[in-house]
């Protein structure tokens, strides 16, 4: 018999750069899976030469990238994170979507003068978007990068919370994840949410790529 335990959990967040009452835009940037926040946020340090206020959360689940025998027989002993599985699946999104919004609301609480992008990355896309669909966050963009909206999401809310705000899907030509099945996956879903989306793609693979984040700025 399942059973069921809430309790206080502590966990951790990485920032660049500074905020304060002259700091106009920040940036949510969620990782892919596997990856870490402190290595993830590495990839968006031009962001911060230019004023901006980088906040990258992190999966509440990490796990060893190699198995334990690679691992034993001197493989790799690389951390990744991710924000859900398929095991208990509804209770990994409450819990992160709990933490998303305390993240908010420690960093940004009631400012109303900032401009706000939430991007989501691979895994992070689909992390994002019901995210910034439980509408508790103010946003100006949302920002999915090589990953696409979740399949069950209500798509007749999604339609009321994002008609006004701007959507970017940005994807690299030769990421090996998206495939031409995928991608038309990612138009119909797209599609479904009948908001306005702006596709932006880079030459490239499954990937932060540099130029094209310089134009997103």
């Amino acid at each position: 018999m399942k059973k069921v335990i809430r309790f206080d959990f502590t966990a951790r967040y990485e920032v660049s750069g500074s905020i304060d009452v002259n700091t106009k835009k920040v940036w949510f940037v969620l990782h892919g899976y596997g990856q870490l926040a402190e290595y993830f946020l590495r990839k968006f340090k031009s962001l911060e030469e230019k004023g901006i206020y980088v906040i990258a959360p992190e999966g509440l689940s990490r796990f060893y990238i190699e198995d334990v025998t690679k691992r034993s027989q001197g493989g790799s002993q690389r951390v990744g994170a991710t924000w859900m599985t398929r095991e208990n699946r509804l209770v990994d999104i409450e819990n992160y979507l709990t933490y998303l919004n305390t993240i908010y609301q420690q960093e940004i609480a009631d400012r109303k003068d900032l401009d706000i992008t939430v991007l989501g990355f691979s895994q992070g896309a689909a992390t994002a978007s019901r995210w910034v669909l439980e509408n508790q966050i103010q946003f100006n963009r949302l920002l999915l990068w090589a990953g696409m909206f979740p399949d069950d999401m209500d798509f007749a809310k999604g339609h009321e919370v994002l008609l006004n705000k701007k959507i970017q899907l940005v994807y690299g030509k030769q990421d090996p994840f998206l495939n031409d099945e995928r991608l038309v996956h990612m138009e119909t879903l797209t599609q479904k949410l009948n908001v306005p989306a702006e596709v932006i793609t880079f030459d490239g693979g499954h990937e932060i790529d540099d130029a094209t984040l310089e134009r997103l700025v």
